[in-house]
């Protein structure tokens, strides 16, 4: 799941060496943390969060199977 955050945000912004993926293992599920460089946070996120919450969508559809949610967090 990291690689699939990684390519959709290295497609998005434009320093893509300063994207950072990094999978968190919590009670509750599986957390992925993105970092992006702050010039490039808005790309990110999008206009009232729409391109965040479709790789919040993405996410969910490809581990709809897993028995732990896995939740996307844009740090």
């Amino acid at each position: 799941m990291v690689e699939l955050v990684k390519y959709i945000a290295t497609s998005l912004v434009d320093k893509p060496e300063a994207v950072d993926v990094r999978e968190v293992e919590t009670e509750e599920g599986t957390v992925i943390e993105l970092r992006v460089d702050p010039d490039d946070m808005g790309k990110v996120i999008g206009k009232q969060g729409r391109i965040a919450k479709a790789i919040r969508t993405v996410v969910k559809a490809a581990t709809a199977k897993d028995e732990k949610p896995v939740f996307v967090e844009i740090i």
